[in-house]
């Protein structure tokens, strides 16, 4: 028997490890793109790249009494989902086929973009209050599970 971790459990601590440089002070969560077994790129929750972040500033949604899984456009910060699709992007690798690995289920906005970059499964490990985000999962046929950890 291979005394090595599972890849599932090995990407899903790599993505755990990638949102401790979150910035957010609600929610710090990573997320990593990966690919016949490499990593293709990584993302974690927090501003856009020469802007301040939250730690240093505040939270706008939390001075405004915003609720988890709404009102997502009156944030700072950029999704990890986001940041990952952005540094695929950046570098020219697509994320066509791609599985992610992220610490919270994707909200219906990185969802929607995950589906068009044609990812075909989604591992999370913790749930979020957005069941848009479930049922277009399943409509575009792409296979979505909670993975936690340390499973």
């Amino acid at each position: 028997m291979d005394p090595r971790l599972p890849w599932p459990i090995y990407f899903m601590r790599i993505a755990h490890l990638v949102a401790e440089r979150s910035t957010c002070l609600r929610r710090k969560v990573g997320a990593i793109a990966v690919k016949e077994k490499r990593v293709l790129a990584t993302g974690y929750n927090g501003a856009p790249a020469g802007t301040a972040h939250c730690l240093d500033i505040g939270c706008t949604r939390e001075k405004l009494g915003i609720p988890s899984g709404q009102r997502h456009e009156l944030c700072r910060g950029l999704h990890a989902e986001q940041n990952v699709i952005i540094q695929a992007a950046t570098h020219g690798v697509s994320m066509a086929g791609a599985e992610i690995y992220c610490t919270t289920q994707p909200c219906i906005i990185c969802t929607k973009m995950l589906i068009n970059c044609g990812v075909k499964h989604i591992h999370y490990a913790e749930g979020y209050p957005d069941e848009l985000s479930r049922d277009m999962l399943a409509e575009a046929g792409v296979h979505f599970d909670t993975l936690p950890n340390d499973e």
